[in-house]
């Protein structure tokens, strides 16, 4: 991507966390039926970015997902491996988000250099002005609302602290919105500000019509 270009993201960015589409008891050879399948099936809805996220499960594994998703998707289909910068090279990923507790934005840039997307979250202003001074393409913000996805969430911060996050970014940094968006919050974030909204949950029943779904009410 060129130096100080803003990042275009699509309105829909999926996360595809494996603990939701597949049990650890399964044998790998379902659990990568059962991810690239549900891979498929948001990018037959219309999902051009996804994010892979196994927090629970050995490199090895992740990284054995990770290639067989690159290899499952057409090219067009951007992917981000979470956390892990040097998987993100190795499964030939498009790039990497990182959390507060992960390696500097920085240290992951050094990485996986300058032409792949690296994305950081943060959740609250104070973090958000940090991460707006590193190489970061774009910049994540939540809890939005109450979700079931994390185990410990932050504080919540609302449309209000998405509206705050766009002021405080101006025009200068792509802005991801993320946490307990659903179908009947989706459009009223990207109205507060943000450029694309993460979603987990209201993906799972249904990935395809859902993602779909999410792309025809945020138009």
């Amino acid at each position: 991507m060129p130096v100080g270009a803003r990042l275009q993201l699509p309105r829909l960015y999926a996360i595809l966390d494996l603990a939701n589409v597949s049990t650890a008891s399964d044998p790998l050879n379902e659990r990568l039926t059962a991810t690239t399948n549900f891979a498929q099936e948001l990018a037959g809805g219309g999902a051009t970015l996804i994010q892979l996220r196994g927090k629970r499960v050995s490199s090895r594994e992740l990284l054995t997902h990770a290639r067989e998703l690159r290899r499952a998707l057409p090219p067009q289909v951007r992917l981000i491996l979470n956390d892990r910068a040097d998987l993100c090279i190795a499964a030939g990923f498009d790039g990497v988000h990182v959390g507060q507790e992960d390696l500097s934005p920085e240290a992951v840039r050094a990485i996986i250099g300058p032409e792949r997307i690296l994305g950081v979250s943060t959740h609250n202003l104070d973090e958000l002005r940090r991460a707006a001074e590193s190489t970061a393409d774009y910049i994540a913000i939540g809890p939005v609302f109450a979700t079931a996805s994390k185990e410990r969430p932050d504080p919540l911060i609302g449309l209000e602290g998405v509206r705050a996050a766009r002021a405080v970014l101006g025009e200068r940094r792509a802005l991801v919105a993320i946490g307990g968006i659903g179908r009947a919050e989706a459009a009223d974030v990207l109205r507060a500000g943000a450029d694309s909204v993460a979603v987990i949950s209201a993906l799972l029943a249904a990935p395809r019509e859902s993602a779909a779904y999410f792309q025809q009410i945020m138009l």
